[in-house]
């Protein structure tokens, strides 16, 4: 009687191997769930990024071939429509500076138009697929050098070159008017007492810090795209760290 009153009322308690083996199932359940969702996160995060970069290739080709087509045809109607005065003589460093400065600026937009004509449809052709593992079909990382080939010839260079072209021209359009004949800049006194050599000369002292601020913003621009990317990779890479130190935390509280 004695032994049956001092039984406990109802199931029997578990013993204390079973409830640390269950603990230790779920704790190990919970570390699995959290690896797997930290790999389908960065998964999703690495197609992102794949996805945001063709999109940044394609944006910058459409942008050099719209660039690089209205700057070229500019150029080609300058050369063309241009109309020398006969009874003056122009200066040979000038017909020749004007004359390279429209072959190379023509040249080197035509250049980023043929990448650009040449890539795009390939990198179009795969952005209007709505499937996230077709960003592996585009070949924009493997010509991704071409695109910024492109980029930089359509943007810095053409322009710059552009601005160039518009100085020689103003020279060339407006040196003989109400010149002397037979004098020509530079001989009899330097030509600077007519209107002609002011009007050039103007555009000149206008150009020069328009070009000195092209030059300035474009190289303060890159710096700061290129610390922005910079940036951005710290802050991914601290993450990752963390993430590793937390998953590396939880594999020492496991194996206690």
């Amino acid at each position: 009687m004695s032994s049956e009153r001092s039984a406990p009322a109802g199931s029997p308690a578990p013993p204390c191997s079973e409830l640390e083996g269950g603990a230790n199932n779920d704790y190990r359940d919970w570390v699995r769930r959290s690896y797997l969702e930290l790999v389908s996160s960065n998964h999703h995060s690495v197609q992102a990024l794949s996805w945001r970069k063709l999109y940044l290739s394609r944006a910058k080709l459409k942008a050099s071939s719209r660039t690089s087509a209205l700057l070229s045809g500019f150029a080609m109607v300058a050369m063309v429509e241009v109309q020398l005065e006969i009874e003056y003589t122009y200066p040979k460093f000038l017909l020749i500076a004007f004359s390279a400065c429209t072959t190379v600026l023509v040249a080197v937009h035509l250049f980023a138009l043929l990448i650009s004509t040449c890539i795009l449809p390939n990198v179009e052709a795969v952005s209007n697929i709505h499937n996230l593992n077709s960003v592996n079909e585009s070949p924009h990382e493997r010509m991704h050098y071409y695109i910024e080939l492109a980029w930089g010839f359509s943007t810095a260079l053409g322009i710059l070159l552009f601005l160039t072209e518009v100085v020689l021209l103003c020279w060339i359009k407006f040196l003989p008017i109400d010149a002397p004949k037979n004098r020509t800049m530079g001989t009899g006194g330097g030509g600077g007492d007519y209107t002609g050599w002011q009007a050039a000369f103007a555009s000149t002292i206008i150009m020069v810090p328009v070009g000195l601020i092209f030059v300035v913003f474009t190289i303060h621009f890159y710096r700061s795209l290129v610390g922005h990317k910079t940036e951005r990779h710290h802050q991914e890479i601290e993450e990752l760290h963390k993430l590793k130190v937390e998953l590396d935390g939880h594999d020492r509280l496991q194996v206690v």
